[in-house]
C-alpha cells in the first residue's frame, strides 16, 4: 500500500496534502518539523473529539507542542454565527495571538468553521486540516473555502483562506456510518463526471472494493480526487471561472439540503442534485440520455438517493436555489455534463425546466 503526497500549487501559499493510513499518530512530529506555530488549539465536535482527540493530543505533546482542545455540538446546525462568536471569544480568553495556529479535526462542518475562525481571528492566523470523513477528505478540506450558514442559505458567510497543510488518515474511515461514507462517495463520483472519465470507470470497476474500504483502493481514490481539486484550485482559487465546475450537483443539492432543515446530509443532497443536473442537461440537449443514465445508475448502485423526497416543499427549494451564493446578477448557474468527464456552466436553464425537474 502506497502513501501519497501532493501539493496545492498557490505560489507562496502552496501547501502539502498527506494521505496515509495511521498518519494521525505522527502529525505532531511533522508539525514540529514545519514550525508553523509555537501554540495550537484543536477544534472538534464532541463526537470526533471522543474518537480521535486523545490520539492527536498525545502525538502533539510527544513532539513538545503546546495544544488545547475546544469542542462543540455535532452537526450542520452548529455551523452558525453564534457558535463562531462563542469560539472566537474562547480563543481570546485562551490568549491566542497571531502566531498561534488552529487545527480542524473533523468533517466538513469543523473544517469550514475552523477555517473561517482562522481567517478572521486577529485578521488571520494559520490553520491545519485533519479531515475525518470521506467527504471532507476528498473535498471540503482542500481549496480554502471556509464559512458558516445563515437562515437564508448554506455557506453564505465565509472567506477563501488556505490551510498550511492537510493530513488525511484513511484509517479513520472505518468508524464512519454507512450514511456518512456514502455522503463522501457522492463527492467522489462528482470528480469523475466533471473532469476524469478514466477515474469514473475506476469507480464503476471498484464499487465493491470502495464500499469494503479496501485500503489501497481507498487511498488511490482519495489521492485522485485531491489531485483533481488541487489542479482546479491552483488554476482558479477564488471561483472566477473553472473552479465553478466543482459545484456540479450543488445548486439544487444545497437547496434540497436547506429545505430539509439539514436533516438530509450534504453528500446525499449532492447526489440528488447531480441527478437533477443530469436531467437538466438531457432536457437542454447537452447530454445524451444514455450517458446521463449511466451516471444516475452508478449513484443509485452505490446506495445513494436520486430523487427529491416527495414531501419536501418545492417552493422552499426554489427559493433557496434563487439565493444560492453561486448566482450572479440574479442568474442561477448550473454545472451541466455534456459527457462523462466534461461539463459546461450554464445560466440558460429556464424556470419551466427547473419546475419539471422538481416535480
Amino acid at each position: 500500500m502506497s502513501d501519497y503526497t501532493l501539493t496545492v500549487g498557490l505560489g507562496d501559499r502552496s501547501y502539502p496534502i498527506f494521505i496515509k493510513d495511521g498518519i494521525l499518530e505522527t502529525i505532531g512530529a511533522d508539525l514540529a518539523k514545519r514550525a508553523i506555530a509555537p501554540r495550537y488549539v484543536v477544534i472538534a465536535d464532541e463526537y470526533v473529539a471522543e474518537l480521535y482527540s486523545s490520539t492527536l493530543m498525545v502525538s502533539l505533546n510527544r513532539a513538545g507542542i503546546d495544544a488545547e482542545l475546544l469542542t462543540f455540538p455535532r452537526g450542520e446546525a452548529s455551523k452558525n454565527l453564534q457558535l463562531f462568536a462563542e469560539l472566537s471569544s474562547k480563543l481570546a480568553q485562551l490568549g491566542l495571538d497571531r502566531k498561534s495556529c488552529l487545527i480542524a479535526l473533523g468533517g466538513g462542518v469543523t473544517g469550514d468553521l475552523t477555517g473561517f475562525l482562522a481567517a478572521t481571528y486577529m485578521r488571520g492566523i494559520p490553520f491545519v486540516q485533519i479531515p475525518t470523513t470521506l467527504l471532507s477528505q476528498v473535498d471540503s478540506s482542500v481549496g480554502g473555502k471556509t464559512g458558516v450558514d445563515i437562515p437564508e442559505g448554506k455557506n453564505l458567510v465565509g472567506a477563501f483562506y488556505q490551510p498550511k497543510a492537510v493530513y488525511i488518515d484513511t484509517a479513520v474511515l472505518t468508524t464512519l456510518s454507512v450514511e456518512e461514507l456514502l455522503g463522501g462517495i457522492a463527492e467522489v463520483i462528482k470528480y469523475g463526471v466533471i473532469r476524469d472519465f478514466e477515474f469514473y470507470c475506476f469507480l464503476e470497476k471498484n464499487l465493491d472494493a470502495i464500499l469494503e474500504l479496501q485500503p489501497a483502493i481507498i487511498q488511490e481514490m482519495i489521492y485522485t480526487c485531491c489531485q483533481i481539486k488541487a489542479d482546479v484550485v491552483a488554476e482558479d482559487e477564488r471561483e472566477a471561472d473553472l473552479r465553478r465546475i466543482l459545484n456540479f450537483g450543488h445548486t439544487i443539492g444545497h437547496a434540497v439540503e436547506a429545505a430539509s432543515d439539514f436533516s438530509l446530509i450534504h453528500g446525499h443532497a449532492v447526489a440528488i442534485g447531480m441527478v437533477a443536473a443530469l436531467r437538466l442537461a438531457v432536457s437542454s440537449g447537452l447530454c445524451k440520455r444514455k450517458e446521463a443514465g449511466r451516471v444516475a445508475t452508478l449513484i443509485h448502485t452505490f446506495g445513494l438517493p436520486t430523487e427529491i423526497p416527495v414531501d419536501m416543499d418545492r417552493t422552499r427549494i426554489k427559493a433557496y436555489i434563487k439565493t444560492d451564493k453561486k448566482s450572479i446578477g440574479g442568474s442561477v448557474f448550473y454545472v451541466l455534463p455534456t459527457e462523462i468527464g466534461k461539463v459546461i456552466i450554464s445560466n440558460e436553464i429556464t424556470e419551466e425546466q427547473v419546475n419539471e425537474i422538481l416535480q
